[in-house]
């Protein structure tokens, strides 16, 4: 009787949907750390909460322009370019 309850409960066809709900925990859970600790306009202590609106531009420049952000800013928004290439530009091949 514990074999078939066990059974139930551990199905390969649900693997997939679990290691998708994992990656969008993680990705979830990653950004809301990030912004926790990174982001100027969280303030987490009390001290930090009472000092009001801060005029941190320099601070806040740092936290939007990342590294990621300035990696993809001179590429073209496509996700595969050779491929595309390929299939819309008939001169190249």
């Amino acid at each position: 009787m514990a074999s078939s309850s066990a059974s139930r409960w551990f199905r390969p066809e649900v693997y997939p949907l679990f290691a998708a709900v994992g990656v969008a925990f993680g990705i979830c859970g990653f950004q809301l750390i990030r912004n926790i600790c990174m982001n100027p306009e969280v303030r987490v202590n009390k001290q930090g909460r009472a000092a009001g609106v801060l005029e941190n531009f320099v601070e806040g420049e740092k936290y939007t322009e990342h590294g990621l952000r300035k990696f993809v800013r001179n590429k073209r928004p496509e996700i595969m370019p050779s491929i595309n290439s390929f299939f819309s530009d008939p001169q190249k091949n």
